[in-house]
């Protein structure tokens, strides 16, 4: 069985798009040819700046001849329907088949597709992918119609197995096909023909062409790994960066470079971003001092001189470059924070919000509330805020809008302000993603809540909520970042009491509460604890009256539900705790007791119209079994609250674990449903208390399975 080589060979191609293209390429020629009846075992699809390329395993030769059948008119049908059906299928009366049918006679047509050969299916699937190419950007050249990321030069394809190759003849707007390719642009642009892949990726090496574009990344990491380590330096890491070089080059060449003296005391980070934005260089840091020394570009070719030109050239680039951003900075470090602040008078944060100026009002208005719950300074707080945002108004942000935030931390130090403040400049957008550093110098955190919280706030108020999958205001990296931050450092907040003062509207304030939730749950689920857990120690103490955390918010029937505190850290430990012991047997036995009782007593309520909440009586209590059952739950249920109170959930659980076996007992040895209406309600209280004690943990009812 033959396979297929690809190669679509063409000017550069963005490194952006190189990802998105030969998935592309694979998907669409994979689908085409299954499709169309052929086949395969293995694919692998890779991309270079100038080329596309896929290689199939074990095509058939040929696809299977088909027979379809057609069902036609009737056979005492207007004639104009019979022709309909002639012209439709091709064929003539004499080739159609009668048969009998529960409304008459029918017609039938038998039409059979022969079988093709492969090289033909591979030919029209290769020219509609070619013609019909997904591209976010593309363009025609010449006098042709052919659209394509840049000039597509030539096309090898080729079906080949032990017996040799042979040429599959693609036809797209005069773009030459054959069983040739081309070497590095630079160093073997000659022609040479391909027989199998092997020889294909065998004939590139050789040519200065490294086919795989993870290998390429591998080269430029490992070589630039050992020059720094030579010169007592570290690469910082930027996977980001990595990629994207690794699509500009075939032939990976590392070069280290220096950075003119006259640089190298401005801010890391600008160093960095600087060079990484416009030159694409990797960045050298001298791990004692975090100072960037030096940096590493990567040549797409071997030159005579080692690279000694291409270092020079990109030198002199560099110091240009560099010296625009030693003049933001000098720039910057003239104008005083508070007069660099006063400028986001004039900056509108939204139409409907207000400026810059007043929604930093807002945030250290609530720094200053949160302070307190954070053990930081409430002075240091607001005075933060109100000054971490100035640099907005920067030159360098200006350049670089990525640096906002770290500039402000730089110019707050320059400015002699206490390092507390000025690392609360530096972190109070932080976290930004899932795996972002979380402050946790209480200031920092201070500031970091209260910039997430107003944003939430502001939004909310103004019915600007996320939708699907569209969220232009990253809400829902907010909201996780206020997770993320409660979490990490231990707070311990009502979340709807900060909201008290910001929006009115009670629905929206829990709507926004439910939608924090949301991301508690998300957080959460990456540690192994399930929603409903959380939805069930939300609810502890008030059965039944809890929202399901897994639904979208705006419940038409949130006003009506009773939520309790938001108290974040609080939920997140019970849950935790809730969860481990859920996994043990004792957990597990005593959910399904749980659910025993919980079951008899919603059966026995609904039938008698009455509730059981009454307290039982030990006193009607006919067996052993119900006499330790009463102990255990008073026993159980003084540890429970004194557990809670002190917030020892492990201790709460242990308390719980406790009533497994007299439940079980209880269960085993008594009707609950007695002869005797005294007994019977009795035990249906003595339920309904079970019901209580363990309410005072969590929910039970609202855990899967429950």
């Amino acid at each position: 069985m033959p396979d297929l080589l690809l190669e679509l060979f063409s000017e550069e191609i963005p490194a952006g798009m190189q990802v998105r293209a030969v998935s592309d390429l694979q998907r669409l020629v994979c689908d085409g040819l299954v499709d169309a009846g052929i086949t395969y075992s293995t694919a692998a699809a890779f991309v270079t700046p100038r080329r596309l390329c896929l290689n199939l395993g074990d095509l058939p030769a040929q696809t299977q001849a088909l027979v379809e059948e057609r069902k036609g008119p009737r056979v005492d049908a207007p004639q104009k329907a019979l022709d309909g059906f002639l012209r439709a299928t091709g064929l003539t009366t004499d080739q159609l088949q009668v048969r009998d049918d529960k409304k008459g006679q029918i017609y039938y047509a038998a039409i059979t597709q022969p079988a093709r050969d492969a090289a033909d299916v591979v030919a029209a699937v290769v020219a509609e992918t070619i013609r019909t190419f997904p591209w976010p950007k593309s363009m025609r050249w010449g006098s042709g119609n052919l659209r394509w990321v840049r000039p597509l030069h030539h096309i090898l394809c080729i079906l080949y197995d032990d017996n040799g190759a042979a040429i599959v003849p693609v036809d797209v707007e005069g773009v030459p096909c054959g069983d040739t390719t081309r070497g590095h642009r630079f160093m073997a642009d000659d022609a040479f023909s391909v027989a199998s892949f092997d020889g294909y990726a065998d004939g590139l090496k050789a040519r200065h062409v490294i086919l795989d574009s993870v290998a390429r990344r591998d080269i430029i990491k490992a070589d630039a790994d050992s020059l720094a380590f030579a010169q007592g330096l570290e690469v910082v890491e930027d996977a980001a960066l990595l990629a994207e070089v690794a699509g500009l080059v075939e032939w990976p060449v590392v070069l280290m470079g220096d950075i003119a003296p006259d640089f190298t005391d401005l801010p890391a980070e600008v160093l960095q971003t600087s060079m990484r934005t416009h030159q694409k260089f990797f960045s050298l840091r001298n791990p004692k001092s975090g100072r960037i020394k030096k940096f590493i570009t990567v040549a797409n070719r071997e030159t005579a001189d080692s690279g000694a030109t291409i270092l020079a050239g990109n030198q002199k680039v560099l110091f240009a470059r560099l010296s625009d951003a030693r003049f933001f900075w000098d720039n910057d470090l003239r104008v005083p924070l508070a007069d660099m602040a006063a400028k986001l008078e004039n900056v509108t944060f939204h139409n409907k919000l207000g400026t810059q100026a007043a929604r930093i009002e807002r945030v250290a208005a609530l720094a200053g509330e949160i302070a307190p719950l954070v053990a930081a300074d409430k002075d240091m707080a607001v005075q933060a805020a109100r000054i971490a945002k100035a640099d907005l108004a920067s030159e360098m942000v200006g350049e670089f809008p990525e640096l906002q935030g770290i500039m402000g931390g730089y110019y707050a130090r320059a400015a002699g302000l206490p390092e507390d403040v000025a690392a609360a400049c530096a972190e109070h957008y932080a976290p930004l993603g899932p795996s972002d550093a979380v402050p946790t110098a209480p200031v920092s955190v201070a500031v970091a809540l209260a910039d997430k919280i107003d944003t939430l706030t502001g939004f909310w108020a103004i019915d600007e909520k996320p939708t699907g999958s569209k969220d232009p205001f990253a809400l829902r990296r907010a909201a996780l970042g206020v997770i993320r931050l409660i979490l990490k450092n231990k707070i311990r907040l009502d979340f709807e009491q900060l909201l008290l003062g910001r929006i009115a509207a009670p629905r929206i304030r829990h709507d926004l509460c439910h939608f924090v939730v949301k991301r508690l749950t998300q957080a959460l689920k990456d540690q192994g604890v399930r929603n409903d857990l959380i939805d069930a120690c939300f609810a502890g103490g008030a059965p039944g009256n809890a929202f399901q955390v897994s639904e979208e918010s705006n419940a038409p029937d949130l006003l009506d539900q009773s939520f309790g505190e938001y108290d974040f850290y609080l939920v997140a430990q019970k849950a935790s705790a809730l969860s481990n012991f859920l996994q043990t047997d004792d957990g597990e036995n005593l959910l399904q007791g749980f659910k025993r009782a919980n079951n008899i007593l919603r059966a026995e309520e609904a039938r008698d119209g009455v509730s059981y909440e009454g307290e039982p009586d030990v006193k009607f209590a006919r067996d052993d079994s119900e006499k330790t059952l009463f102990a255990a739950l008073d026993v159980a249920g003084g540890a429970i609250s004194a557990a809670l109170k002190a917030e020892e959930f492990a201790a709460a659980m242990t308390a719980l674990a406790a009533l497994r076996a007299p439940i079980d007992a209880f269960f085993e040895a008594v009707q609950v449903n007695a002869d005797s209406q005294i007994v019977r309600r009795n035990r249906l209280c003595l339920l309904n208390r079970i019901r209580e004690t363990m309410g005072k943990v969590a929910a039970f009812e609202k855990i899967t399975g429950a």
